[in-house]
């Protein structure tokens, strides 16, 4: 959406940003009554942000299927928040995104299992540990079980920042981009409608691929662009 970032309240005066406080309350006074200070810019992303602590504290007290639900509340809701444009500007795609998009499959998956291995277990509990600081586990160690969880969360990951991607090459036209924009689509609903049944290494090359394609229309790095490609050509 487009939105007038600088605000100044009709009642009190007060003047603040909607980029920062994603609301259209006056940050003084509470009122809802305010004018837009500047032209319309594209702002998709919001001042969120993801603590699973609570969750991790549950760990020893709860059924390990009731710590991946809660797990998934919280990583569902810090996804739904998030955007990748921020006053009009581009932002990579995010560590923090990544890992709580894969919290969300792996533990939906995890808590309807009725029986579970140990090293499902431990995989679950490495990407709670770690998942709102952007850490996961690496993919050689994705257990049998999460394979297709695996896949649908990078693909998941990859067309939420693909949607306001494509709407910034709208804006800023770049045929190239838009060629290596397209081949990562290509391999993303090839990974979709193997229901995410493939390699995780592979799902991480397009996951790789998208970052550098976003690294290069954010920064005009031109090797990003070529990394980017060179990642989709090693995709089996």
């Amino acid at each position: 959406m487009k939105v007038r970032g600088r605000r100044e309240c009709k009642e009190c005066e007060t003047r603040w940003s909607y980029f920062e406080t994603a609301s259209v309350h006056c940050p003084n006074c509470g009122s809802m009554k305010s004018v837009g200070l500047d032209d319309r810019t594209r702002h998709t992303d919001s001042p969120t942000s993801l603590d699973l602590t609570p969750v991790r504290n549950r760990i020893d007290e709860d059924p390990l299927r009731d710590v991946a639900s809660a797990a998934v509340d919280l990583a569902r809701e810090y996804v739904r928040e998030r955007g990748f444009v921020d006053a009009g500007e581009l932002l990579p795609l995010d560590d923090t995104f990544v890992a709580a998009t894969e919290l969300r499959h792996v533990g939906a998956e995890l808590s309807r299992e009725l029986r579970r291995t140990e090293a499902e277990e431990l995989y679950f509990l490495d990407l709670l540990a770690g998942a709102d600081e952007g850490e996961r586990p690496p993919a050689e160690e994705v257990p049998e079980a999460f394979r297709s969880a695996h896949g649908l969360a990078m693909a998941d990951a990859v067309g939420d920042y693909q949607r306001d991607l494509r709407t910034y090459l709208d804006e800023h036209p770049h045929p190239d981009a838009r060629s290596v924009s397209g081949s990562v689509r290509d391999h993303r609903k090839r990974i979709e409608a193997l229901d995410g049944d493939v390699d995780p290494k592979d799902a991480e090359r397009l996951l790789h691929a998208t970052r550098d394609l976003g690294k290069y229309l954010i920064s005009g790095e031109e090797s990003a662009l070529v990394t980017a490609d060179n990642w989709l050509q090693g995709i089996e």
